[in-house]
């Protein structure tokens, strides 16, 4: 049995990445971090967890990916803030290489521009 319009707390929200479902100790529960750690990525602006209307930090499923990362150099030595960086560059560079991807599909699929 399927439901067409979702209901319940989540309200249809259950394969939204950047649904803000997880509170500042899951979240920290869940990485197997300190929820320092979380206030410290957040502070050096690697990520920003949305507030609830009681002012709590609300992360969601792509923040917590990002965290992990964050963490998993943090873990090898690295500073956090360095880790920030790096995760942050990472990021761009994926976003990049997938727009550099699309620009030769479109450019593929229109073929060679005519010489005027």
């Amino acid at each position: 049995m399927t439901a067409e319009k979702p209901t319940g707390p989540l309200g249809g929200h259950l394969d939204d990445d950047d649904y803000p479902a997880y509170t500042m100790g899951r979240a920290a529960e869940m990485l197997g971090t300190t929820q320092g750690f979380l206030r410290a990525i957040g502070e050096a602006r690697l990520i920003t967890p949305l507030r609830s209307a009681g002012g709590h930090r609300r992360y969601s499923r792509y923040q917590l990916r990002i965290a992990a990362r964050a963490r998993e150099l943090v873990d090898q030595g690295t500073p956090i803030e360095a880790a920030c960086r790096i995760v942050i560059l990472e990021d761009q560079l994926e976003e990049a290489q997938r727009l550099n991807a699309a620009y030769r599909r479109t450019a593929e699929s229109t073929g060679p521009a005519s010489a005027a």
